[in-house]
């Protein structure tokens, strides 16, 4: 079964911008999801497989509309919800607040 993010040989996306860009991070917030995510994975919350599954399970329309270190944050906030670490009404209402 193919997912949203297995686009080989579809088209219609658009060109793909190929400039080199040398800041890994372009807002405070993606640096934070990004160490957030590794730090998980130190401690084997989950693995990098359940990682990437997480990020391929999100639903078409979430996939194409988010960024690469949104749906990073998804899939954290996915994993951490499965395991019962946080509460999805939680994350709701600090989103909300923020």
């Amino acid at each position: 079964m193919a997912r949203m993010n297995d686009v080989g040989g579809v088209e219609g996306f658009g060109p793909i911008d190929t400039a080199e860009d040398s800041e890994p991070f372009h807002a405070d917030w993606e640096a934070r999801v990004y160490a957030l995510a590794l730090a998980l994975l130190d401690r084997e919350l989950f693995t990098l497989d359940e990682f990437r599954d997480a990020i391929e399970r999100l639903s078409p329309m979430r996939y194409l509309e988010s960024s690469y270190y949104e749906r990073w944050l998804a899939a954290v906030e996915t994993l951490l919800v499965e395991r019962g670490v946080l509460d999805a009404d939680a994350i709701e209402q600090a989103a909300a607040n923020a």
